[in-house]
């Protein structure tokens, strides 16, 4: 484990179980913005109705330090069941969904289509002029693809977020 007193960035994956109230995520939001945190990527959804609780997946960087006062603090909150850093307790999984469509005719349409096919995107919509694609993977893979669909006529992104679990038998 590392030292709380390592100045190092790191980026960290937190999974946060909560109860699916009004105002949750403006309390775990307000601790953010408060005291400075950056917010990388933010998903929440119901994921058992029955207890009547939430996941939220906050992406964020910081120290050791940092990322062990940001746990802390949402460990404290009145609504928290349990708070986990995916990137420190284990193997997870971590994707992403994104749309993007990608505008233009001839040769860079062709060649949109191509890269597409190599990153296994799917073509969701399309005109005359245009190709809406939906891509799903990791952080990285969606960010190369975008960087890739720049020059051939990027228009518009729409990123889901990371969703995040961990693997095997232990649960957040």
């Amino acid at each position: 484990m590392a030292s709380p007193f390592d100045t190092t960035f790191r980026s960290a994956t937190i999974s946060v179980l909560v109860e699916n109230e009004s105002g949750v995520l403006a309390r775990v939001i307000g601790l953010f913005s408060g005291r400075g945190y950056n917010i990388d990527s933010l998903t929440v959804a119901p994921v058992d109705r029955e207890r009547q609780q939430s996941r939220i997946n906050i992406v964020t960087s910081g120290t050791e330090m940092v990322i062990e006062q940001i746990k802390a603090q949402l460990d404290r909150l009145v609504p928290v069941h349990r708070v986990a850093d995916l990137t420190r307790e284990g193997p997870h999984v971590a994707r992403e969904m994104a749309l993007m469509k990608v505008v233009g005719r001839g040769e860079p349409r062709v060649e949109a289509l191509r890269i597409a096919d190599a990153f296994r995107a799917r073509v969701v919509d399309t005109t005359v002029e245009s190709f809406i694609f939906e891509l799903t993977g990791s952080t990285e893979k969606i960010d190369a693809f975008q960087e890739l669909m720049r020059p051939l006529g990027l228009a518009e992104v729409s990123r889901t977020g990371v969703a995040a679990i961990a693997r095997g038998v232990g649960a957040i």
